[in-house]
């Protein structure tokens, strides 16, 4: 018999859940489109048509192609004049047009009045996710329609219809990707630990993209200079030595960093000459880098048992376990030998 190829020759053709296609399928399509070929079942016969190709996808195919799941030079021979079609979540006033058009529609085809919501019922049905789309909501249509005595439906009793779990606005968790990585294997401590362990990276860079630009190679303002000795405690632990080289006749011993007055007499910031209001400040501040360095220590074990955790999770397999703990595979191998765990 003839496929839909050739019975649709001169016209188009529709292809629906185009991601969900076969890698095999894939490929006789794409000769389809580039030569405009196929073959029936059984035939060694070359035959030609013209078809015009409509595509359609809930998903995002670009993730498919990286996953390999779709051909990447299908693609952009689909992807000719590409057409976005917002989730009915995102389009306001359309949800309550479009659910008049299907109560008017359903009362027409089983013979009875049309649906009317309320005001405070309309409110309640633009807020809902509606993750279904347009099918949820002519289904919620049709439900109303068939099911309702009363033809005014108020806002307590249109929330009878919809899922309890979905009528928050919230962000809807979804599984974790490639990027975010997974964290279900996680307890919510080593999930706080691991976002801990990354804000405080991300305030060490930044401390130092402050120091570097009060520091530069011109000489730094005096209200700056003087916001960095009044701070200095900040940049205590930024790296083990000095950024800057002492003046001569400076004790080995002192701690601090040197910011340049000038090319030929820098300043140099010390953290015991910083100002505090009274003796007791000067131990709290103290008591906070103890503190400080407990805490380091213990971010640095939670990261190593994160590692062990993920690589057991896959069996030994360090490129998946990189990518279930968010780092590169470099990354990876650079903290198990930092932490002796090259054996793992």
């Amino acid at each position: 018999r003839k496929g839909y190829f050739e019975v649709t020759d001169g016209g188009t053709i529709f292809l629906d859940e185009i991601a969900e296609m076969p890698l095999g399928t894939q490929a006789r399509l794409l000769r389809v489109l580039e030569n405009g070929e196929f073959i029936r079942v059984g035939s060694s016969k070359v035959q030609k048509t013209d078809v015009r190709v409509v595509a359609a996808t809930n998903v995002n195919l670009l993730d498919r192609v990286q996953a390999g799941k779709f051909r990447e030079d299908l693609y952009y021979r689909l992807n000719t004049v590409p057409i976005t079609v917002p989730p009915l979540r995102d389009r306001g006033d359309d949800i309550y047009l479009l659910f008049r058009k299907f109560t008017a529609d359903f009362s027409e085809k089983h013979r009875v009045k049309p649906i009317s919501l309320t005001p405070d019922a309309v409110r309640l049905l633009t807020r809902f996710r509606f993750p279904g789309n347009i099918r949820q909501l002519k289904n919620l249509a049709e439900q109303i329609s068939v099911l309702e005595l009363e033809r005014e439906v108020d806002a307590t009793r249109l929330a009878t219809y919809l899922p309890a779990a979905q009528t928050s606005l919230l962000p809807a968790l979804v599984p974790g990707g490639a990027a975010g990585g997974d964290f279900g294997s996680y307890s919510e401590r080593d999930i706080l630990y691991r976002l801990l362990f990354d804000m405080r990276r991300d305030m060490t860079d930044l401390k130092k993209v402050v120091l570097e630009l009060a520091t530069g190679n011109r000489p730094a303002a005096a209200d700056t200079q003087e916001l960095l000795r009044q701070n200095s405690h900040l940049f205590n632990n930024l790296n083990d030595s000095s950024p800057y080289p002492a003046p001569e006749g400076t004790p080995e011993n002192t701690s601090g960093y040197y910011l340049p007055a000038s090319p030929a007499a820098p300043l140099r910031v010390d953290v015991s000459s910083a100002n505090y209001a009274d003796e007791e400040d000067v131990d709290h501040t103290e008591d906070i880098s103890h503190e400080t360095e407990e805490e380091t220590l213990s971010l640095d074990a939670v990261e190593k048992e994160m590692i062990l955790k993920a690589l057991k999770k896959h069996h030994n397999k360090r490129k998946y376990a990189a990518q279930d703990l968010g780092i590169s595979e470099r990354t990876l191998y650079r903290k198990l030998k930092q932490y002796d765990l090259e054996s793992a």
